[in-house]
């Protein structure tokens, strides 16, 4: 993370006083663990696998995701810190131990964040999960309804592109979704895989089947550094699904700076202010964030 928050010239952010503070974020993924980056500020957990209260993460991905977004990096002495280290998460389980889970629980939990987005202060949704495009158009529809709601209720959702790259028409659903910001990598070249169990140029590609160019947004997303459960406390991961939660923190850091901006406010502040990066439309979409720009 601390060559991530470079790369997007994050420290811009901090050197103007906007951390994220007051900013709900939510995470629907494998769970959270209440690592010490994260503090007092997992505000709420929802448990759609298990029915547990306290918040786990028998997976480690939804915990890395957070720790991207908005860990403190306390525990690495600030190396690892995340973009927003002052927000609060918002966490959704929706995914078991071996990241699988149905569209049932993710259409509830997104139900459950409109209900109480106010409560929460929720104003980000970050989903770096993906369901393929051939999965039954029923799912496929009812999923991409779950998204526009949460979206045309105040909450800007962030979503992964997915890693079934390079091809055209290879973003995942929801990421397909017109209204949402879906987010893919730059840096999924085969020079920087290395060791990852990723093929080269993984970060899924549009344009969609509607001809809607996506991805929005590319960020890095190889071999990132973030929260892991105990005992690691921090591991590497990489994918579209690091580069999310990234977007994600970025938009924190936004909404401390102008609360006021609807998720259509972010959308369009985001596309007015991207680095063009110089990749094809369909890889890179509008390009790259820069936070100091984009504050």
């Amino acid at each position: 993370m601390d060559r991530v928050r470079k790369i997007i010239n994050a420290g811009h952010a901090y050197e103007k006083g906007y951390y994220g503070e007051e900013i709900g974020v939510a995470v629907l993924d494998t769970g959270i663990y209440p690592h010490p980056d994260f503090g007092h500020r997992i505000a709420c957990f929802q448990d759609y696998v298990r029915g547990r209260v306290s918040p786990y993460d028998d997976n480690g991905h939804g915990t890395h995701i957070a720790g991207i977004i908005g860990g403190d990096g306390g525990a690495s002495g600030g190396t690892y810190m995340g973009l927003a280290p002052r927000c609060h998460f918002i966490v959704m389980k929706i995914l078991d131990h071996k990241g699988n889970g149905n569209t049932e629980h993710v259409v509830q939990a997104i139900d459950w964040l409109v209900q109480y987005r106010k409560a929460y202060q929720v104003r980000i949704v970050n989903i770096s999960i993906g369901m393929v495009l051939h999965a039954q158009s029923r799912e496929r529809a009812r999923l991409l309804q779950a998204v526009e709601y949460a979206w045309d209720n105040d909450l800007a959702v962030v979503a992964a592109a997915g890693n079934n790259g390079p091809s055209e028409n290879s973003i995942t659903v929801p990421g397909i979704c017109r209204k949402v910001i879906t987010v893919g990598c730059f840096d999924d070249t085969r020079e920087q895989i290395g060791r990852a169990p990723l093929k080269p140029y993984y970060s899924g590609q549009g344009p969609t089947d509607h001809c809607i160019v996506k991805p929005e947004l590319v960020l890095p997303g190889t071999n990132v550094t973030s929260c892991a459960p105990y005992p690691a406390m921090y591991a590497q991961k990489s994918g579209t699904s690091m580069a999310a939660p990234m977007v994600s923190g970025a938009i924190a850091l936004l909404l401390s700076k102008y609360p006021q901006f609807s998720p259509a406010d972010v959308k369009l502040r985001l596309y007015q202010r991207r680095v063009d990066l110089g990749l094809p439309l369909s890889k890179q979409g509008w390009g790259m964030v820069d936070i100091g720009r984009l504050l």
